[in-house]
């Protein structure tokens, strides 16, 4: 596996393998990769002959009291699960290369960003935009994949590619999940052995819901005893329990013929995780 750090080192590479006709896909993160982000990976080389995967703690997309400072950190062993893969390159831009002195341009996504984790999070899905916008002008891929689990982070991405004409396939990997159906995230670290214990009740609680709400059941009771369902398990209001169509993310009140989506966020101890659900499409 290649590792570029500059920008000349990158283009030189990714401009030979199209040269070539090679097929480019792209896997994003912020490193701290678990299973979750090996799965993106697979599927990528299913569907490339190249598969580069950068790492970039983007500083844009955290507030003022969130976890820039303390989010996990391990390049090394970030490099060998990325080699052991099957990824042919490693993007590992510094701060500098990103944001270089002097640079002010933001992309900002309306609608699909506002609500849900854009009004817990102000200005976090224009950082998100901006780095994403950025990436794909660096890497120049013919796709890249994202993981499910962020889904408004999906919507606002394939919304800025649209929009923006960008000519890249933005795809989507189910959720990867713990035995006992916790999502996989960076940020699980955070949890002690006892919250650990107790955050199953997330997906529980989305699970109840989402069979609730697929039986024909009133939407707005669903929610509210998954609701009550996480206060019961310990963890504090949450910022949102809701469902809304999987493309528009608008609210849905009541179950029609479009695929929807259950979406939560909820803090236990100091860790704020997120989950969602299909709803109407099929998928379990």
């Amino acid at each position: 596996m290649q590792t570029a750090r500059t920008l000349v080192e990158l283009r030189t590479m990714v401009n030979g393998w199209r040269a070539a006709g090679l097929r480019v896909a792209l896997v994003p993160t912020m490193g701290a990769l678990h299973a979750g982000h090996m799965r993106l990976v697979e599927e990528a080389r299913r569907h490339a002959d190249r598969v580069v995967a950068s790492i970039f703690v983007n500083p844009l997309q955290f507030g003022a009291n969130e976890d820039f400072g303390r989010y996990p950190r391990r390049e090394q062993t970030d490099a060998a699960m990325l080699a052991e893969g099957g990824c042919d390159a490693l993007w590992l831009p510094s701060v500098a290369v990103m944001y270089p002195k002097g640079s002010s341009t933001r992309v900002t996504v309306t609608g699909v960003s506002e609500g849900l984790c854009g009004a817990h999070r102000p200005g976090h899905f224009d950082g998100v935009a901006t780095v994403v916008a950025k990436l794909f002008n660096q890497v120049a891929p013919h796709a890249a994949y994202f993981g499910e689990k962020d889904y408004q982070q999906l919507a606002v991405i394939r919304q800025m590619a649209r929009d923006l004409n960008m000519n890249v396939e933005v795809a989507g990997v189910p959720t990867v999940r713990e035995a006992d159906g916790l999502a996989l995230s960076s940020r699980n670290t955070y949890l002690s052995a006892e919250e650990r214990a107790r955050a199953a009740a997330l997906p529980n609680a989305l699970k109840a819901a989402k069979a609730a709400i697929e039986a024909g059941g009133p939407v707005g009771e669903a929610l509210s005893n998954a609701r009550q369902a996480l206060l019961d398990a310990g963890f504090a209001a949450p910022d949102y329990v809701e469902l809304r169509d999987a493309e528009t993310l608008a609210p849905v009140a009541r179950m029609g013929k479009r695929p929807a989506r259950l979406l939560a966020a909820a803090r236990i101890g100091q860790t704020r995780l997120i989950d969602n659900w299909p709803i109407g499409d099929g998928r379990k």
